[in-house]
This record gives structure tokens, C-alpha cells and sequence, in this order.
């Protein structure tokens, strides 16, 4: 499946992701990023999966083209190593809901949560 248009929204940090098929579908740059595909947050190291915690609040920064299979999202608190084919990103909107689900308990497993640990606020 294939990946015609991504449009990220920067006020709601959602991107929507449009495939050739036709479909739509939306993911939020929180979910994204404590999906990521990068060898850290995969496991790759350690065997594990690493509980990516305190993201609620991240947003993308930018997005990068690689070559006409996938996309480098790079986030606003420097996590940059991942990158997303379009095949893992139609996998992430099909098992959405359960692996959403699936990182809420492991969150409350580890006595985790989504908040940042430091209140930050942005001033225009």
C-alpha cells in the first residue's frame, strides 16, 4: 500500500495519512512517536521494546521523503532515527486501536504516564 499525501496538522499534532487505495486515515504525533520504528524504541538492543513515556505533548517538526517507500518523521524533542515505511504506517492504522490500548496498560504496568515531567509552556 502505498502513501500519496501526508498532511500534518501542527495546531491538533495529527497527521493524516492518505494511501493510493483511496483511504484516510489519522494517527497523532504522540501515538507515532511512541511507535516508533527506530532500533531504540523497537528493542532492537535489548530484545525489548522500550515504554516510551511522557510524549503527550510532542509534535512533529518535520517530515522527510526516503526514496518512494518511506517517510523520516523528526519530532520535537530531537527523536529523529525512525523511519516509517508506508507499509509500517498502514499497519499502525489497522491495529491502532489495539495497540493504542496495549501502550495504555503497559504505561499503568510501569506506573508511567503520558504527561511531560516538566511543565513547558510556549509563548507566541
Amino acid at each position: 500500500m502505498l502513501v500519496s499525501t501526508l498532511h500534518y496538522h501542527r495546531q491538533s499534532k495529527l497527521l493524516d495519512i492518505h494511501f493510493d487505495s483511496g483511504s484516510i486515515s489519522t494517527l497523532s504525533a504522540e501515538f507515532l512517536r511512541v511507535h516508533s520504528p527506530s532500533a531504540e524504541v523497537q528493542g532492537h538492543h535489548t530484545g525489548q521494546p522500550t515504554l516510551v513515556t511522557n510524549k503527550r505533548d510532542v509534535a512533529i517538526s518535520q517530515i522527510e521523503a526516503v526514496g518512494h517507500y518511506a517517510v523520516r518523521i523528526l519530532f520535537d524533542d530531537g527523536h529523529q532515527s525512525g523511519l516509517y515505511s508506508f507499509r509500517y504506517l498502514a499497519q499502525l492504522c489497522n491495529d491502532e486501536k489495539s495497540l493504542w490500548q496495549s501502550y495504555l496498560e503497559r504505561l499503568k504496568q510501569a506506573n508511567a504516564q503520558r504527561e511531560s515531567t516538566i511543565a513547558i509552556r510556549v509563548t507566541p
